[in-house]
């Protein structure tokens, strides 16, 4: 028996024992209204002084049940590049089971924030188009991350003063919980990508297309998990910021790629058999309007027109390049990957 076999066997067993434990019905995310929260912490302190295994302790309101409920939570930095390029660095959030039970978080024990990154006039409605890009998934993929969007009233500690910034950001669930739904195993490891079921690789690739992202290695798990589930890996996509349809200020280019904008798309799927391709393009043309009326329902989250416009016809773009075949087998058939 090879090493992989070996280990596929290993998830299997524990996706096995995992399947006889009761999951909580989870609330959190069942509700899609906003969550009102409150939070205070110094971001320099969360910047600098917390890692993997390092949190801060502070308390949580939440508004549920038309009143403010406090929970412990223990926070901590995460990412890299958004850790040492943001005001706001992205948050890993840890509950304790014995505070969470009874509570709207009952069952959640660990959790991402999103938050916007720099203190910019457009930097809520960059967290509403990621926020999107979460939800358009939710369409094309059942193997997604739940999100839910949430109004921060933040107050940073820094130096001798606090500051009240009313945020914008949205929760993400964690892996465990999504393996949990497909009674399976969140992983990471190297695995190459013709390894993993095709429909949903297709779907991922073609989704990342749509929303103009190069930032994420399914091999490596770069922005990304692997879900392990009825004898098949599926990949798990997140983190979406630095694409097309956000074009934060801050993004960056990889010129290797040969694009000069994080807008110009770039298919990043590998070489697979040509007729699931195309299935996958009928698929999403057939759920055009779901994307646009996804979108549409967060107009009112937006507080500049503009980029409300702006991700629009982004979205447009992409389904003008599925609707003119020659145009999509100019940019997707014939950019398939090899290696």
């Amino acid at each position: 028996m090879n090493k992989q076999m070996f280990f596929l066997l290993a998830l299997l067993m524990v996706s096995a024992i995992s399947a006889q434990i009761n999951q909580k019905s989870d609330q959190l995310f069942e509700n899609q209204d906003p969550l009102k929260i409150k939070l205070s912490y110094s971001n320099k302190v969360i910047r600098l002084e917390t890692d993997d295994t390092t949190y801060v302790k502070t308390n949580m309101s939440y508004w549920n049940n038309k009143k403010w409920n406090d929970l412990e939570v223990s926070l901590r930095a995460r990412g890299n590049f958004r850790r040492s390029k943001c005001y706001f660095p992205p948050i890993k959030m840890k509950i304790k089971k014995s505070k969470a039970e009874g509570s709207l978080f009952e069952g959640n024990k660990n959790l991402k924030l999103v938050v916007p990154c720099l203190l910019q006039d457009e930097k809520n409605d960059n967290i509403v188009q990621e926020f999107i890009a979460y939800k358009l998934y939710e369409k094309i993929s059942p193997y997604h991350f739940k999100t839910r969007m949430v109004e921060i009233e933040f107050s940073e500690v820094k130096k001798n003063k606090i500051i009240v910034h009313n945020l914008k950001g949205f929760l993400i669930e964690d892996d465990k919980r999504v393996a949990d739904r497909f009674e399976g195993k969140s992983f990471e490891r190297y695995i190459h990508p013709k390894a993993m079921d095709d429909m949903t690789s297709i779907q991922n690739s073609m989704f990342q297309f749509m929303i103009g992202n190069t930032d994420f290695s399914v091999a490596y798990q770069h922005n990304g998990k692997l879900l392990y589930a009825n004898k098949k890996i599926y990949p798990l996509p997140y983190d979406f910021d630095l694409c097309g349809l956000v074009d934060a200020s801050y993004a960056i280019v990889n010129s290797r790629l040969g694009i000069k904008s994080v807008k110009d798309r770039k298919y990043r799927g590998f070489k697979r058999d040509e007729s699931i391709v195309y299935e996958v393009r009928d698929q999403l043309l057939e759920k055009k309007s779901d994307f646009f009326q996804i979108l549409d329902a967060q107009e009112s989250n937006f507080e500049l027109s503009t980029e409300f416009q702006s991700s629009k016809e982004f979205l447009a773009s992409f389904f003008e390049i599925l609707e003119d075949k020659s145009t999509f087998e100019k940019k997707v058939i014939q950019n398939m990957r090899t290696k």
